[in-house]
């Protein structure tokens, strides 16, 4: 009778680890498709850079500065390496200051901002910082639903007896990106 009775514990602890190994595959998978995702908005948003620094360059040869430091800021993004998230969110973060400071010169150029191609790279790399904010937030909550399955007990014992490890979250390297823009709105006198 006992040993009946061991043999079903140790057959009920191999179907429970055969069930955590397999959830922590899953999980694991999700957070390379999300990183996946990531990875192709970044890269949409990198090659539109070009274009719209040509675009501004037409229009604003003598704001040299701005042009060559968002075009810097676009190789450092490319050179980080795939795996590296930290760096990643570091590097885009300040291609995205660089981005936002290529938009502000724009605004002291009215026949820029009138310009069909400068208006349609607008439009598409505004279409690409939505896709990419979607992204984030799946890749995000992946890498939540992964972590937790790796530290938390019983599941944490086989995580580490099989190699799984906690992931980086995608996050904005600079504070002040997180917070939302001030918008004044002063009615004009009546």
């Amino acid at each position: 009778m006992q040993f009946w009775i061991i043999i079903a514990v140790a057959a009920a602890l191999a179907l429970y680890a055969i069930v955590v190994f397999n959830r922590l595959v899953r999980l694991r998978q999700m957070v390379n498709e999300a990183w996946s995702g990531i990875d192709v908005q970044l890269k949409r948003r990198s090659d539109l850079v070009p274009n719209l620094v040509d675009t501004v360059k037409g229009y604003a040869a003598h704001e040299r500065t701005v042009l060559e430091e968002v075009t810097a800021l676009r190789g450092a993004a490319r050179a980080v390496p795939e795996n590296d998230v930290a760096g990643r969110g570091q590097a885009e973060g300040a291609l995205s200051a660089g981005l936002g400071k290529l938009f502000a010169l724009a605004e002291g150029y009215p026949d820029l901002k009138a310009s069909g191609n400068f208006l349609e790279l607008q439009k598409q790399l505004s279409a690409v910082e939505d896709d990419l904010q979607m992204a984030r937030r799946y890749y995000n909550g992946a890498v939540r639903n992964l972590n937790v399955a790796v530290q938390a007990f019983p599941g944490s014992v086989i995580a580490h007896a099989c190699g799984f490890s906690a992931r980086d979250f995608f996050e904005l390297a600079d504070a002040v990106e997180r917070n939302a823009p001030q918008v004044a709105f002063n009615p004009a006198p009546t």
